[in-house]
């Protein structure tokens, strides 16, 4: 496993690296040169980008100003007490992966954040729903999240249900009807969109056909069914959804398709490495309740190593999709999937 210090993950991006001197730290502690595998060219643009880029800097940018916007979309209002557990949780923290790649991508096809910052805060709604109610007993049973006590914790079971089924809803308002300056038509495109990549076709179909796996003997192709819909299907909705918004040509939508599907696939894989490397601590949520639950995972069908190994394929197959985009443009994306293949929680 190639370990990188995520505040300079632009170039760490594969098992055949781009950049021409980057500095690689194994884990027996080795330092590996990376020959060069681009032209001369090639290589004076990315020296050029990775000192000009500076994903920590982009991302502390992006989710300040998306929380800003959950912030604002959601206020305290009557009733009070399904309000506060919706912000509760909607404003708990966390990376706003799902925001900042609607976001990224939109920027990419031309488009401003501005256009996409409605869809961005509905994908965040969505996840936080999606979190809220895996939290619950009557699915994983999580006390923690995000580092905090979960939901139905701290507001019982019954508003739980409820502030999760009102941030699905309202995701689907908000983009209806804070979305501006983009066409009638793209707007009901993103709508349809988000709802298949989160409805008994996408996200639920995911949940669904993991719940009843639980215990079972399963194969590598079904736990990639699961992954693709359960994880993979809103993060395809972020990136499509940024796409559609910033104007982007039905090519560019597809490619941008093809590189999520793998990205999501890979933060599964991450995911499940994490779950059986890394403490509750560490995670912000518990540890090894995969283990626990006896569900199939990457690593208990492929082992570690080789689930890294998988974790690197999938990176490398993400960014050949990105080729075609401009590069400086295409440069948060790129560090966007480093960011979720070496993440550690």
């Amino acid at each position: 496993m190639i370990l990188i210090n995520p505040t300079s993950l632009f170039y760490g991006a594969s098992l055949k690296p781009r950049s021409t001197s980057f500095i690689y730290q194994t884990r027996k502690s080795q330092s590996v040169s990376i020959s060069a595998l681009l032209t001369k060219e090639q290589q004076s643009k990315h020296t050029q980008l990775e000192s000009e880029f500076d994903f920590k800097s982009y991302m502390v940018q992006k989710a300040n100003t998306v929380n800003q916007a959950l912030d604002d979309a959601v206020p305290i209002r009557e009733p009070k007490k399904i309000h506060e557990s919706m912000r509760y949780s909607l404003l708990a923290g966390g990376k706003r992966v799902r925001p900042i790649l609607c976001l990224a991508s939109c920027e990419l096809v031309g488009g401003d954040q501005i256009s996409a910052m409605p869809a961005a805060c509905a994908v965040e709604m969505i996840h936080t729903m999606s979190l809220m109610h895996d939290d619950l007993p009557c699915m994983d049973n999580d006390d923690f999240r995000r580092g905090k006590p979960t939901n139905h914790i701290v507001y019982g079971e019954e508003i739980a249900v409820l502030a999760g089924d009102a941030l699905l809803s309202f995701a689907f308002e908000h983009v209806a009807t804070a979305t501006k300056d983009v066409s009638a038509e793209r707007i009901v495109r993103a709508i349809g969109e988000l709802a298949k990549c989160i409805g008994s076709e996408g996200l639920v179909a995911g949940q669904v056909v993991d719940i009843c796996s639980e215990g079972a003997d399963v194969g590598l192709e079904h736990l990639e069914f699961i992954h693709l819909h359960k994880t993979a299907a809103l993060l395809e909705g972020s990136v499509v959804l940024g796409a559609i918004m910033g104007g982007g040509s039905d090519v560019e939508v597809e490619r941008l398709r093809k590189f999520v599907r793998s990205i999501g696939l890979l933060f599964q894989v991450v995911d499940d490495i994490l779950d059986v490397t890394k403490s509750s601590e560490e995670l912000g949520k518990t540890a090894g309740k995969d283990l626990v639950a006896d569900k199939t995972t990457y690593p208990k069908l492929l082992g570690i190593e080789k689930s890294r190994e998988f974790a690197e394929k999938l990176n490398k197959e993400a960014q050949e999709q990105l080729k075609e985009f401009d590069i400086r443009k295409a440069a948060p994306l790129i560090a966007l999937a480093n960011y979720i293949a070496y993440r550690d929680n």
